[in-house]
């Protein structure tokens, strides 16, 4: 199933508030910013995602769904790639613990996506 980048409108819509009253929390003058993330046109800062998070009361991961798989998808496949140039190398002991770290992200995505 495609997700969306963001969900941004249907939780706004869930608590009832206006584009210009979530503008308005974030410190913005009017909603037309807000309108543009909204319609996947611009993407907040850190500082902005953080404020919707604290808006409305959601984890980033659920907020920015569609965005959030797409990175956790590439973080995975280089996850992957890395693992496999640090395995060619295979420079000891010392690396064991960045291995399995390797090994875990790689699986992350697939062990979610089978969750879901």
């Amino acid at each position: 199933m495609s997700q969306l980048p963001n969900y941004l409108r249907s939780h706004r819509k869930r608590l009832a508030l206006s584009q210009e009253d979530v503008a308005f929390l974030l410190g913005t003058l009017s909603g037309a910013k807000m309108c543009r993330y909204e319609r996947f046109v611009r993407e907040p800062s850190l500082e902005v995602a953080l404020a919707f998070v604290i808006i409305f009361q959601k984890p980033l991961e659920e907020i920015f769904a569609g965005t959030y798989r797409q990175v956790e998808k590439r973080v995975a496949a280089r996850a992957k790639v890395l693992g496999y140039r640090r395995e060619r190398k295979n420079l000891g002991q010392q690396n064991k613990r960045r291995r399995e770290t390797l090994q875990n992200l790689a699986a992350l995505a697939k062990v979610k996506q089978s969750l879901s």
